[in-house]
């Protein structure tokens, strides 16, 4: 099979390349309006991009409407974001965050997820999520710059919390008590439970 992307439309090329680049993190970000309005959506167009300064990345689309997501827009009244990671037993509660609410609805009200404070930022943590990324945002880049319908978040990270019950021996992480949760094609997820080694060469 041969695709030919300029011959694609975006719905298109997203399916396909949503369905290959596989399993992608999920970063479930949590936000706050200048109104003190919280947000809390997933995203799986993300990644680490930089160690120093520890920096996270993550894509954010438009809405089908051409409209910006409260995300982006909380990111740029206030500057300041919460990156979750997702567990397995956490899977429906992120999936139910990205349903299409009107603005000035919090997910973490109309979906019944617990919060807790910030040390360092204004938006509330996910209280069970094992992994959470307080950040402050370094730069928005709008894509394609002629006509963006994504932008590009980078947000440099200030603390994180760890839930010491996924730690293997108080300093290393272990990844099958973390349990995290994938993103495929469509309606489908993976997840981190099968594993194996591989060490690089020389």
């Amino acid at each position: 099979m041969r695709l030919d992307f300029a011959a694609l439309g975006g719905a298109e090329a997203y399916r396909w390349m949503a369905a290959t680049v596989t399993p992608r993190p999920i970063a479930w970000v949590s936000t706050c309006s200048a109104d003190g309005i919280d947000n809390l959506a997933p995203f799986s167009f993300f990644q680490i991009v930089c160690d120093e300064p520890p920096t996270l990345m993550i894509s954010i689309g438009n809405r089908p409407d051409g409209g910006e997501k409260d995300t982006l827009r909380n990111l740029r009244e206030r500057g300041e974001l919460v990156i979750q990671l997702v567990s397995a037993a956490q899977a429906d509660a992120m999936n139910a965050t990205s349903a299409p609410l009107p603005r000035g609805v919090s997910e973490f009200a109309h979906c019944g997820i617990e919060t807790a404070p910030s040390e360092r930022v204004a938006p509330p943590r996910v209280a069970d999520a094992a992994v959470a990324f307080e950040c402050r945002l370094a730069s928005i880049l709008p894509y394609p710059a002629e006509a963006p319908n994504h932008h590009i978040v980078f947000a440099e990270v200030l603390l994180a919390h760890i839930d010491e019950a996924v730690l293997a021996d108080g300093r290393h992480v272990d990844p099958a008590k973390l349990d995290l949760v994938g993103r495929l094609g469509g309606a489908g997820y993976a997840t981190t439970r099968d594993m194996f080694q591989l060490r690089r060469p020389g």
